[in-house]
């Protein structure tokens, strides 16, 4: 009876990790402090303007991070791993460096962004290569029977096509609201902000997006550092939101 129980015995343990796992995958205990020093260690931990950059070491490591994100870092499973492809390079920085302190708890990620696993030059390395690439909404137009037509060329870049579906809503009042709320820190068209290191909204999975708009509302994670109490998201309805995100999901078209 031992033999045939214990291998049950480890399933049952293995599945409750997962569980676990899947549970704390998106929590977080960071504070307005925490956001703001970890901000002033990217700066001293990576110096940029000085950083070597080497593509093939940032593509190296990227093929660690298509496990989940996929190869040209368009995310999968419709907003369980998020786009990253793009992303503004000391926004990638900051992450990482929440994940390895814990302030951003993420299991699946805690293997793989360690120091001893990922030296901050290949760190730095990756964060660059995938903050240039890019993605497109739709194929470009060739001739395929026209001569020299590359079937390969056109194979790759059928693989960094990314779609996200219109969300729900009325993208007339989403687009008011965007304006007002949302466009000084996230651009006219939701784009990235590099300086500032603001992550894109256009281009990003809304299921996505509705996740961490729950963890900002819940101080699981932290939207402004300014805005202490999070009231920003806890003034809005839902209804006010999912407009919001309509109007987004129209911003890559």
């Amino acid at each position: 009876m031992i033999i045939f129980r214990l291998p049950l015995l480890l399933l049952t343990l293995i599945m409750s990790h997962a569980v676990i796992a899947e549970q704390t995958i998106e929590e977080s205990n960071y504070s307005a402090k925490d956001l703001l020093e970890v901000g002033t260690r990217v700066e001293k931990l990576f110096n940029l303007e000085e950083h070597d950059y080497d593509k093939y070491t940032g593509d190296e490591v990227n093929q660690v991070c298509a496990g989940c994100h996929e190869e040209f870092g368009m995310g999968g499973k419709d907003g369980k791993y998020p786009r990253i492809a793009g992303l503004p390079v000391k926004y990638i920085l900051k992450q990482i460096v929440l994940f390895r302190e814990r302030k951003r708890p993420n299991i699946p990620m805690l293997q793989h962004v360690e120091e001893r696993e990922l030296p901050n030059d290949e760190l730095i390395d990756v964060a660059i290569f995938i903050n240039k690439i890019k993605l497109n909404n739709r194929l470009s137009k060739v001739d395929i029977k026209a001569d020299g037509f590359n079937a390969y060329a056109r194979l790759q870049e059928a693989k960094g096509i990314i779609q996200i579906g219109l969300a729900e809503g009325n993208v007339k009042k989403g687009k008011k609201l965007y304006k007002k709320e949302c466009k000084s820190c996230h651009g006219k068209h939701g784009q990235a902000d590099e300086e500032e290191a603001i992550p894109m909204l256009a281009g990003q999975y809304t299921k996505y997006l509705w996740r961490q708009i729950a963890l900002f509302k819940k101080g699981k994670r932290l939207h402004d550092p300014e805005d202490l109490e999070e009231e920003f998201f806890k003034s809005f309805s839902h209804k006010e939101i999912q407009d919001i995100f309509a109007y987004i999901t129209t911003l890559d078209d």
